[in-house]
């Protein structure tokens, strides 16, 4: 891990700033990043590290979001929690998290990640799909099948459709990666 901090050190100051049921989540999250990961051959530690830190500001006051991770577009100031992977980020880095793969999966766990960052796919799908969630069990299972490019698009393409009917404004980011995703093999 390129970080100049513990992962047991991460762990209490991300457990310091959420709720109990939001750690309870993030601990389902980054054991289920670590597995989706080894099963598609990637780094089972770093993929906990993102799952561990993917939430570390989604308890913070819209204040402190802005103050992290000030809007970028439209939607985000119409949206101010959607800022709190990006704020999470900021929080990492402060912490000596270095890894750019990780932060960026950190950052991404919200409008989705390029399909080139396998960790930020498993944080993705562990994020929607942790069994605490009771849903996107049939997208866990994919991944955890060594399927982690299909589980992906499957969950990209499952959010559009959601927001889409919804009437939710999709983030130029997610849209980005959906279009990329349409247009992978």
């Amino acid at each position: 891990m390129k970080s100049t901090v513990s992962t047991a050190e991460l762990e209490e100051r991300v457990k310091a700033l959420v709720r109990p049921e939001r750690w309870a989540h993030i601990q389902r999250v980054a054991a289920l990043a670590r597995e989706i990961a080894l099963k598609n051959g990637l780094d089972g530690e770093r993929a906990y590290l993102a799952g561990l830190l993917h939430d570390a500001a989604r308890d913070l006051g819209e204040e402190e979001l802005l103050r992290l991770a000030p809007p970028e577009n439209e939607v985000e100031r119409a949206h101010p929690l959607s800022l709190h992977g990006r704020a999470a980020r900021v929080l990492a880095e402060a912490w000596g998290v270095e890894d750019e793969e990780v932060l960026e999966a950190v950052e991404g766990h919200v409008y989705g990640v390029d399909p080139q960052n396998g960790l930020g796919m498993a944080l993705y799908i562990a994020d929607i799909s942790e069994p605490g969630r009771g849903v996107n069990g049939e997208i866990r299972e994919l991944a955890l099948s060594g399927r982690l490019l299909e589980a992906y698009r499957l969950a990209v393409g499952n959010k559009v459709a959601y927001l889409t009917a919804k009437g939710i404004p999709l983030h130029p980011r997610t849209l980005a990666v959906y279009r990329r995703l349409q247009d992978a093999p």
